[in-house]
């Protein structure tokens, strides 16, 4: 247990550095990435372990952490490597055994583990957690933090991710999501609005870099490993990576409808039901809206051949590929993305 005198001197240590100037500060900067700390390590190790905040009231915390850890080990001049923990997972066996050299922990769950040194809070809703016995860490953490709060990116990060993303809450906002550049940067590599793609990824994740469904699919656009793979995409964590992999994914699909006699809204349309149900599902709706004599190129007219592919009489019809399809989960899907977008378009109209 870290005792009395010791915390005494970390919160003055904190204290100091935030009355010091900004020479001073820099000064510190410099031995606080020291190669003293973290075991001269090349590379840290750091387990984000708050849970999934899909849902959470307290803003995109385990977002706002991973920028910050980043933003750390790039003025410590160290490699990083960050993991977010899942149900059931805490890794502060691994933080106690070294495998991990931070563990991002709520300050609740710090208070009930007394051989952890804790830092000062990012935000208002976590520490940084170090193994016992390591001072030197500890101190380079707390500096870092007391400094970085002070500057005008820390106060950008804390507005993009702790402004409650609620869409239809909100208007005239200068921006949308965390990550509205990245999203800018990939929207324009599918000929998309923006706002499209950040619609996408608010039905997918609302912006919460470690949502993950049962079937394995992770982060802010819900990309499977499989599919990330086949793309060259090795960190689903990584908002860039993600988001690359998914929008890498989106084009794919959109590129089979080049050649067909639709409008770009409808290539969009049947590029999101692709996404989300499969690009075989939508083909098998589509020859069948056809088979029915319906315009197979226009969305609304095979949301109309649906309901028959949930019947089992579907299955002797030699246009479907891929069996039964019930089909409730993609129609509402493409409606959602679509208000959102609307939404979206009012909320950030430039």
């Amino acid at each position: 247990m870290v005792s009395k005198r010791t915390r005494r001197y970390l919160v003055a240590l904190a204290l100091t550095f935030i009355a010091v100037t900004a020479s001073d500060r820099a000064h510190v900067m410099e031995s606080s990435e020291s190669k003293e700390s973290f075991d001269s390590s090349e590379e840290i190790k750091c387990a984000i372990v708050l849970g999934n905040d899909m849902y959470s009231s307290n803003g995109l915390n385990t977002g706002f952490n991973y920028e910050l850890l980043h933003q750390f080990a790039k003025t410590a001049g160290r490699d990083l490597t960050v993991v977010t923990a899942h149900k059931g997972e805490n890794y502060l066996d691994s933080l106690r055994e070294g495998k991990v050299d931070i563990a991002v922990i709520p300050p609740s769950e710090a208070e009930s583990h007394d051989e952890l040194m804790v830092s000062i809070k990012t935000g208002d809703h976590s520490v940084w957690a170090v193994r016992k016995g390591n001072p030197n860490d500890i101190m380079a953490i707390n500096s870092w933090i007391s400094y970085y709060e002070k500057t005008p990116e820390y106060s950008d990060a804390m507005e993009r991710f702790f402004n409650a993303y609620e869409p239809h809450a909100k208007s005239g906002s200068s921006h949308i999501s965390p990550y509205d550049s990245l999203i800018k940067e990939y929207a324009r590599t599918l000929g998309w609005d923006w706002r499209m793609l950040a619609a996408v990824i608010y039905q997918e994740s609302r912006f919460s870099i470690n949502s993950y469904s049962g079937k394995g699919a992770a982060g802010l656009m819900q990309v499977l490993p499989s599919t990330a793979e086949y793309y060259g995409i090795h960190d689903l964590t990584d908002p860039e990576e993600n988001i690359k992999a998914g929008t890498m994914h989106l084009a794919r699909l959109q590129k089979m409808f080049k050649g067909e006699d639709m409008d770009e809204k409808e290539k969009v349309l049947f590029t999101l039901a692709s996404y989300n149900a499969g690009e075989g599902r939508i083909a098998d709706c589509r020859n069948l809206a056809s088979a029915r004599g319906l315009d197979h190129n226009r969305w609304e007219e095979v949301v109309q051949v649906i309901p028959e592919m949930r019947l089992d009489s579907i299955l002797k019809e030699e246009c479907i590929k891929f069996g039964k399809f019930q089909g409730h989960e993609t129609i509402n899907y493409v409606d959602s993305i679509l208000e959102l977008y609307n939404t979206f378009c009012t909320i950030c109209p430039a």
